[in-house]
């Protein structure tokens, strides 16, 4: 009768083990069984900005070959920085995505946050991409030469909408000043969407905009680009001159533009990490997602791993250089 009983334990202790994936591991712990649940995906900008216009897409695409659906969801505040530690607070279970663009790299400069990109790993970068002056069509500024003109002789009066400070317009304007020494009355708003609609609605003057969040805008004719942030023409938009053509002294700072990607928690399973990253890289390479971001104007990065970290870590050092070299920053 013991040896009977001592049998039915092992067995159901054997059983327990299976029912828990071999040793306890509750889900998310391995890769093996991964996803087995809907995934979060955490946009650190407002719905309808650049990083969410393109995550949304991206996400669909990537659920077809995960199996599961990414609930993707906007959380908003200081520069991207509360989405940033609500998926660093989250389980390292490849569950609670960041959704990001590049602000984290400089949330230490800036003293927004203690976290950074070293802090996660990138599960797959997208793409960067090139940005400009952009006004209003009714705006009575022609030039950036004359946005420029009129900060200097009214310094603090023109109006710029901003996305905080770290964020794009913030970043440039911070060159602008090193290059120019125009200061500007610079007014906050939660995501480039909300930036450029100011312009439109003419709360401000101008704002710092990038290619993919204006492009229909600019080709509906509400909005006009003055100058880019380029060294090159910008293809989508041939007729636009470039910053140097006016300020040559720009040209130390470029090429220079905010990039997209996915992260996890740092202490995530590398298994499931892989399976990410697969998912994403193939739903990036699809026809569909290819063709948004050449209409966008975004440059296809598709870097994950060592390779991703390094792009980060040279964009970080670039831009901390720049911003010191600026006064922006000590």
């Amino acid at each position: 009768m013991k040896k009977v009983l001592g049998i039915i334990l092992i067995i159901g202790l054997v059983l327990t083990l299976v029912a828990c994936g071999g040793g306890g591991q509750t889900q998310g712990g391995s890769g093996g069984n991964f996803p087995s649940a809907n995934i979060n995906g955490i946009v650190q900008w407002g719905a309808g900005g650049g990083t969410d216009s393109l995550m949304r897409p991206l996400s669909a695409l990537a659920e077809e070959h995960l199996g599961v659906s990414i609930i993707v969801q906007n959380m908003t505040g200081a520069t991207g920085s509360i989405a940033t530690q609500f998926v660093y607070d989250s389980d390292a279970d490849g569950y609670t995505l960041l959704m990001g663009a590049e602000n984290p790299a400089l949330y230490q400069a800036l003293d927004i946050s203690q976290l950074t990109y070293d802090d996660f790993i990138p599960v797959f970068l997208v793409g960067d991409e090139t940005v400009g002056i952009l006004v209003s069509d009714t705006s009575p500024f022609g030039s950036f030469s004359e946005i420029i003109e009129a900060a200097l002789a009214a310094p603090g009066t023109v109006r710029l909408s901003t996305t905080g400070a770290g964020g794009l317009p913030w970043s440039v304007s911070a060159f602008i000043y090193d290059v120019t020494g125009a200061t500007f009355n610079m007014i906050p708003y939660e995501s480039d969407a909300a930036a450029l609609l100011a312009v439109r609605s003419g709360e401000v003057d101008f704002t710092v905009a990038k290619v993919q969040s204006a492009i229909e805008d600019y080709r509906a004719g509400v909005v006009n680009f003055l100058t880019m942030l380029a060294l090159e023409t910008v293809p989508t938009l041939p007729h636009v001159p470039l910053v140097t053509e006016e300020f040559p002294d720009f040209a130390r700072f470029l090429p220079w533009g905010p990039f997209y990607g996915v992260f996890v928690r740092n202490d995530t399973d590398p298994a499931i990490v892989q399976t990410l990253s697969e998912a994403f890289a193939a739903a990036a390479a699809d026809p569909t997602y290819q063709e948004l971001l050449v209409n966008f104007n975004i440059n296809f990065l598709g870097l994950t791993g060592d390779e991703a970290r390094t792009y980060i870590s040279n964009w970080q050092e670039n831009t901390v250089n720049a911003l010191r070299a600026s006064g922006a920053i000590d």
